[in-house]
């Protein structure tokens, strides 16, 4: 636990920050089957064949498994044989993995009557299933999860607010910024964030990122982070560019073509390498991303946040 006579770096409208997340992660995130359902069996598989998978490449393979074990019933009634094979052709990793998973199946039917353990502790008494698999199945299953703490989310933590670098800081954190009651969504967004805008190399206007007021990275330029130690190379990138016309589209209702560029660079020059030609090429990007308006008025070209 974080010493309370510290000052939390966390935002002090965290609602804000909540609203936002949540709002950006429900208009649009990526689609995958495991997140269209709260069955507890389902998503413990899905959980322990993404330990080792690239998602993409698990979809496939957790739709072949739940066909051919539908149910919890199913899978401990199985061949263990036959699971640890389905496994390695799949090439889902670790072989033990597979035999954990049926092992699990095994318990909830004799240890739990059938019915899934519903917290993270309970979880944990599961064979092979540790801390993160257990929040998350909690999480996704029954809301009933703590906030998750992986690579991604601190990454997003330690850029976003400058979170220390320590587990204890980063669990803190984590769980100071859930809202209660809504671990499901909110465990979901705060991976998708760090999964599709705050990655090593970060694409914050590209995704949209939520977080980009409130962010330190993002208004520093400095996006290192535990598992980023170089810092990825921003200065003078597209990306510190469209960072700079959002930053100042948002101070300003509108702004001409010209007049932006001369804010967002000291050498703009209309008809030179970094003029009108290159500018428009920025706001185009921004414009495929639904986050800026260009109106054409006569021979003045306008640009303002959507």
């Amino acid at each position: 636990m974080a010493d309370e006579s510290e000052q939390s770096p966390l935002p002090s409208d965290q609602s804000a920050v909540q609203r936002a997340l949540i709002k950006w992660y429900e208009a649009d995130h990526r689609e995958y089957p495991w997140r269209e359902t709260d069955d507890p069996y389902a998503i413990l598989v899905s959980e322990v064949m993404s330990q080792q998978t690239q998602l993409d490449r698990v979809v496939s393979a957790w739709k072949d498994f739940l066909d051919e074990w539908p149910t919890i019933e199913a899978l401990a009634a199985a061949d263990r044989s036959a699971v640890v094979a389905f496994w390695s052709d799949h090439s889902l990793g670790y072989n033990n993995r597979a035999k954990y998973l049926h092992e699990a199946a095994q318990q909830v039917l004799e240890e739990f009557d059938g019915e899934f353990p519903r917290s993270p502790e309970e979880l944990q008494s599961l064979m092979g299933v540790g801390p993160y698999t257990a929040n998350a199945v909690a999480s996704f299953a029954f809301n009933n999860g703590n906030a998750v703490v992986d690579t991604n989310v601190k990454r997003v933590l330690y850029r976003a607010f400058g979170v220390e670098d320590s587990d204890a800081a980063f669990e803190q954190a984590a769980a100071d910024l859930m809202p209660t009651g809504k671990s499901r969504v909110w465990n979901n967004a705060i991976m998708e964030l760090g999964g599709v805008a705050c990655g090593k190399t970060p694409r914050c206007d590209e995704a949209g990122c939520p977080w980009r007021e409130w962010c330190h990275a993002y208004q520093t330029g400095d996006f290192t982070a535990p598992d980023v130690p170089t810092q990825p190379s921003f200065e003078g990138s597209r990306r510190q560019f469209r960072g700079r016309v959002v930053r100042l589209l948002g101070e300003h209702d509108t702004m001409e073509l010209d007049t932006l560029g001369h804010r967002i660079r000291v050498d703009y020059t209309p008809d030179g390498e970094h003029g009108r030609e290159w500018l428009r090429g920025i706001l185009s990007d921004l414009v495929d991303d639904g986050l800026v308006q260009i109106e054409e008025q006569g021979d003045r070209t306008i640009a303002r946040l959507r």
